[in-house]
Parts: C-alpha cells; sequence; structure tokens
C-alpha cells in the first residue's frame, strides 16, 4: 500500500524514494526478519545506501527485494553451474597443471639444498678469509717496525761509522773541495755523536769514538796550517788582497766554521791572526797611500791669507816661492773646485799617475780621494768578514790600525788648514760618503765619519772667525787705496761669500748664514770706513757703488739665487746711487736744483712764493746755453767713475731722468709767472732735452 506512493514519487517526479515508507514496508515483510536476527545497524546501512545508485534504480523500478533477491540467487546459482562446466572441461589441463607445479617444486628444492651447501662454504670461506686478513695486518706491522728499525739502525750506522775514504783524505789529502766536503761529514759525525745520549751509551761509540777525536785533531791542525798560510799570503807585496779573499778564502770558508764549532781555542787563534795581519796590511797600505798623496798637495792658504789683510803685509821672506794673495783667487772663490762634489763616487787617485805627470791638487781633492779608498776598503772588508767569520765586531778589530793612521795624518793637516772653502767641501764630501754608506746599508764607518764631521766644523768656525776678525780688525790706513774702483778686500769677500751660499744652497745650513750674515755686516763697515778716506762725498759716494756692484755682480755669478746679502747690498746700492745723482746734477746745475726744490711742484703756490721773471730768466738762459756739454761732462763723469758698464749705463739713465724732471718743473714754474711767456724763445724744448740723453744713452 505504501509502496505505490514512493513508485509514483520517483517515475513522476524524478525525485529520490521516501526513505520512511522503504522502512515501513521492511516492517510489513515477515519473511525478511526473524527472531533470532538483530537489526542493529541496519539504520547505518540504510543511510549509506542512500546514494547508492543501484539501490535507487531498483526502488525507482517498484520492485520487492525478495523477489529481486531471489532473481539475484538464481543468476548466481546459474553462474556457479556455469563456472563447474568450464571446470570440467578444464581439468586435463588442470591436472597437467599441477603436475608441472610439483616438477618446478621439486627443482626449487634441490636448487635450495645446493644454495645452502653454498652458503655455508661462503660462511666458512668469509672465516679463513678474516683470519688471513688479521695475519695480513700483523705481517704489515711487524714489517713497519722491521723497515723502522733499519732506517735507524743504518742511520745509525751511517753517521757513526767512519769509512776509510773519510780518514784517508783527513789524514793525506790535499785541502780542496772534496776536503771541504769529507769535513762537513765530519762535523756531521761528531754533532751526532755529542747530541744523542743514546749513542753515547751504544758499544759501538767505544771503537769508533777514539778514531773520531783523532780525525778531529788532525783535521783541526791541517786547516790551521793551511787557513794561516793563506793569511800570510795577504802580507806579500802587490797583493790584491779582495781577489785573494773573494776567490780562495771564501771558497774555504767551512774550514772556520768547523773550528768555530769543533775548535774554539784554534778559532780564537785564527781570528788573531788574520785580525792581527789584516791590521797591519791595511795600516801599511793607507801609511804609503798617505805619503805618496802628500807630494801632490798644493798648498792653498795660510793663517795669513784672510779677508782683511793687506796683500804687502806678509813680507818678502814668508812670498818667496809663493803666488801673492791679490792674484790668487782660489784662496777665496770656489771656481772649478765645486766639481770635486761632481766627482764623489770617481775611483780613488792613483798616486804615481798623478806624480809622473806633476799634477798637483788642493787637500779636498786628496781628502776625497783618502776617504774614497777608506770606505771602498771597508765596504769590502766589513762584508768579508761578516761572510767569512759571521762576526760584524771582528771588523773594528781590524780597522782599528788603518782608521787611526788616517787620523793621524787628518788631524795634523786639520790643524794647520786655513782654508775654509776647502773645509767646507769637506764637509760635503763626508756627507755625501756617509749617504754613500747608507744606501750601501753598511753601518761599520758610521761613527768614524760622524767624528771626521765634528772635527771639521770647529775648525770651519775658527778660519771664519779669522776671516772676520781680519775684516773687523783690519787697517784701514794700509787698506786704503786712493782708487775708487772696487777694492780688492770686497773681492775676495764677495768670492768667499758666493762660494760658501753656493755649497749651502742644498743643505741650508742656518748657523752658516748666520755666519755670513754677520761676516756681511763686517765688510760693509770696513768700506764705510774706507770711503770716508776719500775727501770729497762724491768719491766716497762713487767708491761704495763700485763696491757695492761687484758684490752683487759676483753674487749672482755664482747662482746663490739672491740670498740675504745680495738683497741688501742691492737696497744700499740704490740709495747711493741715488745720493751719487743728486751729486752729479748739483755740480752742474746746482742753482737750478736749489730753485725748483724751493718752489711747490704743484699749482698751489701763494703769490708770495711764486717766482718772479728777474728770478727764472737767469737760470733760463744759463740751461739753455750749456746744457749740452753739462750732459758730455756728466756722461764723461761716469764712464771714468765705475767699472761696471752696465752699471754706469743705469746710474747715467737715471741722473738725465733726473734733470728732465727738474728741468719740467723749471719750465712749469715759468708758465705760472705772469709775463712768463717772454721767456719761451730761451726754453728748450723736452724733445731737443731727449734727443741729448738717448744720444748718450746709446754711446753708453
Amino acid at each position: 500500500m505504501a509502496a505505490a506512493p514512493a513508485a509514483e514519487t520517483l517515475d513522476g517526479h524524478k525525485d529520490r524514494f521516501d526513505l520512511g515508507v522503504f522502512v515501513d514496508d521492511l516492517a510489513l515483510d515477515e519473511e525478511v526478519t526473524s527472531d533470532d536476527e538483530s537489526l542493529e545497524g541496519l539504520q547505518q546501512e540504510l543511510d549509506n545506501c542512500k546514494n547508492d545508485q543501484e539501490v535507487a534504480n531498483i526502488l525507482a523500478n517498484g520492485i520487492k527485494l525478495r523477489e529481486y533477491t531471489k532473481g539475484v540467487e538464481n543468476n548466481i546459482r546459474q553462474i556457479e553451474l556455469d563456472s563447474i562446466q568450464d571446470y570440467i572441461k578444464e581439468s586435463e589441463n588442470l591436472v597437467s597443471l599441477h603436475d608441472q607445479i610439483r616438477d618446478c617444486d621439486n627443482i626449487l628444492s634441490q636448487m635450495e639444498t645446493v644454495l645452502t651447501g653454498f652458503q655455508t662454504e661462503i660462511g666458512s670461506i668469509s672465516s679463513e678469509i678474516k683470519v688471513l686478513q688479521e695475519k695480513s695486518m700483523d705481517m704489515g706491522l711487524k714489517l713497519k717496525n722491521r723497515k723502522a728499525a733499519e732506517s735507524k739502525l743504518s742511520k745509525f750506522v751511517e753517521d757513526i761509522i767512519v769509512p776509510p775514504r773519510m780518514i784517508d783524505i783527513i789524514v793525506d789529502g790535499e785541502v780542496n773541495d772534496e776536503y771541504m766536503k769529507t769535513l762537513e761529514t765530519l762535523s756531521k759525525k761528531i754533532k751526532f755523536i755529542d747530541a744523542d745520549p743514546m749513542v753515547k751509551s751504544s758499544k759501538a761509540l767505544k771503537d769508533v769514538q777514539p778514531e773520531v777525536e783523532r780525525l778531529r785533531q788532525k783535521a783541526v791542525s791541517k786547516i790551521f796550517e793551511f787557513v794561516i798560510q793563506k793569511f800570510y799570503a795577504l802580507r806579500k807585496p802587490k797583493t790584491n788582497i779582495q781577489i785573494l779573499q773573494q776567490s780562495v778564502l771564501l771558497k774555504y770558508k767551512y774550514t772556520i766554521i768547523f773550528l768555530k764549532e769543533h775548535a774554539k781555542e784554534i778559532y780564537a787563534e785564527v781570528r788573531a791572526a788574520y785580525i792581527d795581519t789584516m791590521n797591519k796590511v791595511l795600516s801599511a797600505h793607507f801609511r804609503a797611500y798617505i805619503q805618496a798623496l802628500e807630494k801632490l798637495q798644493m798648498d792653498i792658504a795660510t793663517s795669513t791669507d784672510l779677508l782683511g789683510v793687506e796683500t804687502r803685509s806678509t813680507g818678502f821672506i814668508f812670498s818667496i816661492g809663493k803666488e801673492p794673495l791679490k792674484t790668487r783667487p782660489s784662496v777665496f772663490a770656489l771656481g772649478e773646485r765645486i766639481n770635486i762634489l761632481k766627482e764623489i763616487d770617481q775611483p780613488a787617485l792613483i798616486p804615481h799617475i798623478a806624480e809622473a805627470k806633476s799634477q798637483k791638487y788642493s787637500y779636498e781633492v786628496l781628502f776625497r780621494s783618502l776617504q774614497k779608498l777608506l770606505i771602498d776598503t771597508a765596504t769590502s772588508e766589513y762584508l768579508f768578514t761578516d761572510d767569512f767569520f759571521g762576526e760584524e765586531s771582528i771588523f773594528h778589530d781590524i780597522f782599528a790600525g788603518p782608521i787611526q793612521v788616517v787620523d793621524e795624518h787628518f788631524n795634523a793637516v786639520l790643524l794647520n788648514c786655513y782654508d775654509a772653502i776647502g773645509i767646507m767641501l769637506m764637509i760635503r764630501i763626508i756627507h755625501q760618503h756617509q749617504l754613500i754608506m747608507f744606501k750601501r746599508r753598511i753601518p761599520c764607518l758610521d761613527s768614524y765619519l760622524d767624528k771626521v764631521n765634528m772635527s771639521l766644523w770647529p775648525r770651519f768656525k775658527m778660519v771664519f772667525d779669522l776671516h772676520l776678525n781680519s775684516l773687523r780688525n783690519a787697517n784701514i790706513k794700509t787698506l786704503w787705496e786712493d782708487d775708487v774702483h772696487p777694492h780688492y778686500v770686497t773681492r775676495r769677500y764677495a768670492e768667499f761669500t758666493a762660494s760658501l751660499a753656493h755649497l749651502n744652497v742644498e743643505h741650508g745650513d742656518g748657523q752658516l748664514d748666520l755666519n755670513l750674515e754677520r761676516l756681511r755686516m763686517a765688510i760693509e763697515d770696513l768700506l764705510v770706513k774706507l770711503a770716508k778716506m776719500f775727501a770729497k762725498p762724491k768719491l766716497q759716494t762713487i767708491f761704495l757703488i763700485n763696491n757695492y756692484d761687484l758684490t752683487i755682480s759676483i753674487l749672482k755669478e755664482a747662482g746663490t739665487e739672491g740670498g740675504k746679502a745680495q738683497q741688501h747690498f742691492e737696497e744700499v746700492l740704490k740709495s747711493n746711487i741715488a745720493i751719487y745723482v743728486e751729486e752729479l746734477l748739483l755740480e752742474q746745475f746746482s742753482s737750478l736744483i736749489k730753485f725748483v726744490k724751493s718752489r711747490p711742484a704743484d699749482e698751489t703756490a701763494t703769490n708770495s712764493e711764486k717766482a718772479s721773471i728777474a728770478e727764472v730768466e737767469p737760470l733760463v738762459k744759463d740751461f739753455a746755453s750749456r746744457y749740452k756739454a753739462a750732459i758730455e761732462l756728466m756722461h764723461y763723469d761716469v764712464i771714468t767713475s765705475f767699472s761696471n758698464f752696465l752699471c754706469g749705463m743705469e746710474i747715467l739713465r737715471a741722473t738725465l731722468a733726473q734733470l728732465l724732471l727738474y728741468y719740467t718743473r723749471l719750465t712749469e714754474c715759468v708758465k705760472r709767472i705772469n709775463g712768463g711767456s717772454a721767456l719761451n724763445k730761451d726754453l728748450v724744448s723736452i724733445s731737443s732735452i731727449l734727443f741729448e740723453i738717448k744720444k748718450y744713452s746709446r754711446t753708453f
């Protein structure tokens, strides 16, 4: 009753079936359930079937479940019957398959038996391999230990055994390259015996040690005789020491190392022998070289060769065989002596060659040569002793003698040296040599060069003060000459100052600059005193101008780049030229100059200050009548008064320019006078005066 509406709903509306109706049908069907069955879980199964499409189709077709179930069971039964028939048809094949499976099973059983046997055998082999591996590792360890023992034992035997060949070479062989190698081997054996405590306890050492000791003593004895013999070869005359050191002694350097390590007492004797040999040899060489240089020395200055000393004051006896001071510029002028600083790296002089050419040299040349020889010899000896003996201190023991020889000579020369320029050149030479040693990185002569430098400066100061005092304390009467041209003392001063200033350009020594300033003040004071010896002020001015101009010219020629002294003299020269110009013009046009100076230069003058025609007319006519002759006289005065033409030209131009200025002021004064136009006919035109000025400017 309830199923019909459900089917209608599914067919008419294509909607889902009513599950409540379906449950009611199940409840009405008594064959579906029984009293023994439980409906527990039915609701969950029904929920799971809600969305099952097959169930939905069955319910949609309105089929009873009972009927549907019977249909399904019939189908299954039919299928089962069909399957039985199929199995019956295939029974023979199944029997054959069964037999085949059984045969395979037998074969597999046999294979299993074989593989099991193999597995057992493999397990046995693995055990044997492990045993063999353990034996192999044990044998490898034993082999390694035996090799290590063999290595140590062979090294021990090699280090301690004394081959017969070694004995023959050490005892009977000559000292050569093979002997050096054998000596090194012997040294290693001695060190091995002394260094390893285990060796000392070995029985082998008791047999070998006496033999090794005898070889050591024999080697030390032979080395000592050989080295001493080579050292004595250095004493032979005309021996080239450096070649012998480099080509012979350094070749056998290991002999000294061997003695230092295995025979310290003998090494001390060898060291002392070398020091004694080289000390005497080098001292003798330097002594002979100094004696040869002394024959080449040319005396430059004596204690009387000073700036402010009069040339005749040295007397006739002292001037015999000596060039007069007045004609010896090298005393105060640097000249070509500066070239010695450019030849600082040149080889030392060879005395006998210079003597054969009858050449003479100022002492700074000999000084450079001696110091050059000293630093080169010291450099070579320092490097050799450091390489051969491995000691720097040995150098100072060797060179104590040579340096003493050089010091004695240098101190004797310096004590009687009055050549200030030469001393300054030696100071610069020492400075250059210090730089050379610094570049070589050889410090062995640092203290010596410092000592020489410290000796030169006080001597220079002493000689410089002698020159300074000679100017301060100069005898004016003996120095004065009735001549307005430059004084010889001025030339000495200028050359001396220019020389020292030139030598100080690259060094900038403030103390030297201060001393030169003191010297300038002294010469300026002396020139003023000499100028006052002239009766006329004009001559005094001319004398000062000539001397100042000479000083400036020499300073410029020296290339001192306008030092303080030059600047000062240019200022005083300018002021003295102005004084001379006024004095020269006053000689020719005193009335005109006095008139012009007494009148104001501008147009602000009052009537009382204005000049009258009576005052101006004589001046105008006088100038017109003799200005040409006056200019000619001034021209003559200038060219005869001044030694330097260029300076004279500048002075003449300044004089004529000042004259033109004074005359221009005169003409302006005339123009301001009432009725002054009447004097126009007597006034000289400016162009005429300029023509005269140009004429004399060209001819000067």
